[in-house]
Parts: structure tokens; sequence; C-alpha cells
């Protein structure tokens, strides 16, 4: 029998710390992170980089790093998260080298069978001692599913099938006994799933959801629901006012959910100096082809929309349709950025940079600081866990 430290739930939704804004790193498993650009300094998401960055976090304090679940990349010159680590074994590697950040996997429900993921984020859990977190994913992009023969259902059904994946997976988690499970979509017989996860508890549960049936889920099921949708990005008055809704209609459950959202970074010493990279890398620099991919996916094409609008959405989608609402600035702006977000009632960003590891130490050390000054950050000391 595995003996460990209990722990609360409450612990690991707080990553082990008294910071009210948690602060991950996002995408870094993917090549290019959320950029699509053709600069040359682009990010490479290979294990070297991405094992030195977790280092760098964990020692900054950073609270959890945050994969995309990607199979196939959108094509174009730089094949915009073409090259990619799968999430769980990723996490698995990164927990077992670091020490306090929460490091989460993104699963694609319809592509793991449920007992086998339950098993793997247990894995990964006790590798390390409680920090693993998982991020729910119901459908994805219909080219990477036939990669597996796998169709997708209906937007509806998508997330009645997602319900009883997490359902089985929560048993499998929490039943000592053999069980069976007896869904519309999901049959499952004798089910023995030994060790469970650490410390008593279960890893936190996140998901993005941008329409009522994908937010409805997250509200039943998750412990944070990770807004990735157009009002998150259009700035922090509108971000307040959903995290006010959200809250909500969690509360009408009966539940307390967190709510984060997403964003790109640029911090420079000076304001000037991060608009023109800003410029440079996410507009002259732009794979246009990546992001025409991308959008052909989503059936947007000149074609369908009209040239105008298609030119306008293009744009958006390279400044801010990838990474989220951009902060772009000096340490100083960014954190006072950063801390409006917080008292907004937005419990953690999950941001990405064109290259973390060569623009994470000026965020380490000049952004974090500022933000303890303003009390939405504990100091480093209270940030480790004991």
């Amino acid at each position: 029998m595995l003996s460990h430290p209990a722990m609360s739930q409450r612990d690991r939704l707080d990553m082990y710390n008294a910071s009210n804004l948690k602060l991950g790193l996002f995408g870094a498993n993917c090549s290019s992170g959320r950029s699509a650009t053709l600069v040359p300094e682009r990010w490479s998401a290979s294990w070297e980089d991405c094992l030195a960055l977790a280092r760098m976090g964990d020692q900054a304090g950073i609270d959890f790093m945050l994969p995309i679940g990607r199979w196939k990349g959108y094509g174009g010159e730089a094949d915009l998260q073409g090259e990619s680590l799968e999430t769980i074994t990723w996490a698995t590697g990164l927990l077992g080298a670091t020490s306090r950040i929460t490091v989460f996997g993104t699963v694609h429900a319809p592509l793991f069978h449920p007992i086998i993921a339950a098993k793997q984020c247990v894995t990964a859990d006790h590798v390390g001692k409680g920090r693993f977190g998982l991020n729910i994913v119901a459908g994805w992009n219909e080219g990477e599913f036939e990669m597996f023969g796998v169709q997708q259902r209906e937007h509806e059904q998508r997330y009645e099938y997602a319900q009883e994946w997490i359902n089985a997976i929560k048993m499998a988690w929490a039943t000592n006994e053999d069980v069976d499970f007896d869904g519309r979509h999901i049959k499952l017989k004798s089910v023995r799933a030994k060790p469970k996860p650490y410390g008593g508890t279960r890893p936190v549960i996140m998901n993005a959801g941008a329409s009522g049936a994908g937010e409805a889920f997250a509200m039943r099921n998750c412990d944070a629901f990770f807004t990735a949708t157009r009002t998150s990005r259009h700035g922090v008055d509108a971000t307040a006012k959903m995290v006010v809704d959200i809250k909500s209609k969690a509360q009408a459950l009966g539940r307390e959910i967190e709510v984060f959202t997403i964003g790109q970074i640029v911090c420079r010493a000076t304001q000037k100096e991060a608009d023109d990279y800003y410029h440079h890398a996410m507009i002259e620099m732009a794979d246009w082809a990546s992001l025409d991919g991308m959008l052909q996916i989503k059936k947007i094409t000149p074609q369908t929309v009209g040239a105008e609008e298609y030119k306008k959405q293009r744009k958006y989608l390279a400044s801010r349709g990838i990474g989220g609402y951009p902060f772009v600035g000096t340490p100083d702006s960014i954190a006072d950025e950063l801390a409006t977000l917080s008292r907004s009632g937005v419990r953690g960003i999950a941001f990405s940079m064109v290259n973390y590891l060569q623009e994470m130490p000026l965020f380490r050390d000049e952004v974090l600081p500022r933000l303890q000054r303003m009390g939405v950050r504990a100091p480093a000391t209270e940030a480790e866990r004991g």
C-alpha cells in the first residue's frame, strides 16, 4: 500500500501558495507556442527547452504550466504547433524534475479511454506528489480526430460523452471495490484502479468551454473554468463582468468555481520597445499561411465571409485570437494590468511568450516583485510548498 501525506482539495486549487493571482505558462509543449510568427527566435518546444523553462518557472514561483493537446499543425512556413509533445507524458517528466509547480495534462476525452486516462493521471500525480492537473477537451479539429479514426459527435453529444467520461474517471479515482459503469456511451465492467490520486484528493480539473453546453459542463464538473472566448480577449472590464456571470452560474448549482483566462505577454524595458516587437512579431512577421489554415478549419474564407471581413478576422487572429489578450509594455504597465485583472475576480492567467526562455527572466526579475508589492502575489518564500 502506498502511503503519503494527506492534503486538501483547496490545497491543490491554491497550488500550495497564498497568491491571489495564479500565473501559468501556456502552450510551451507546442512549436511556436501560441504565436503564429516567423521570427527566428520563435519557440521550439524541444524537450530540452521545456525542461529548462519548467525549472526556471519552478524556481521563480510560477504556479502552473498548461499545455495544448495537439496532434497536427496548421501548415504554413512555420507550421504553427506542428511539433508537439504529448501532454500527460510531458507533464510527468516535468513534475519529476520540479518541486513546486503544478503541471496540467490536456486530454481530448474522445481519444483517451477513461480508465487509461485515469491511470495516467494518477501516475503523473504520484510523480508530482499532488501537483498534476487535468484539462479536459470535449471536441477538437476534425482533421486531428480523423488521424485516430474517431468521428466528432454533434456538439451537444460531445458534452454528454465528456460527462460520462469524467464520471468514469472520478469513479476510478474514488472507488476501492471493483465496480461497473453503465452509461449511454461508455460501458465498463469490473473496473479496478489502484493506486488512487496522491494525498487522498483528486487532481484539479479545468475546462474551457465557449458554448453554453461547454460552460454548463465546466460548472457541473470542474474546479476552474478556463475562459478562452472572445469576451475574455476584449479587455479587463469585459473580463470582470464575465467573472461575475460565471461565478453566479456556478453558485446557482451550489458550487464554487475559479475563473482563469489567457493572455500573451511582451515585456520590454520601454513601451516603445514592447510595442515595436509586438507589431514586428505578430503582424509584420506573421505566419499568414498558418493563420489561413486555422481559419479554413473553421470554414472562414474570403468566399464565406467576404474579403474585407476575412482580412479583419485574419488580423484579429494574428494579434489576439491565438495568444489571447495582449499584455504589451513595461514591467510597471504589465504588473498594473495583471493586478487589475486579479482584482476583477480572475483567479489566474495562463500566458504565452514568443520565446519563453528568453523573455521569462525580465518577467521574473521585474514583474513578479511588483505584483508582490501590490499584494496580489505572495512573497517567494510563501510560494514554496512545505
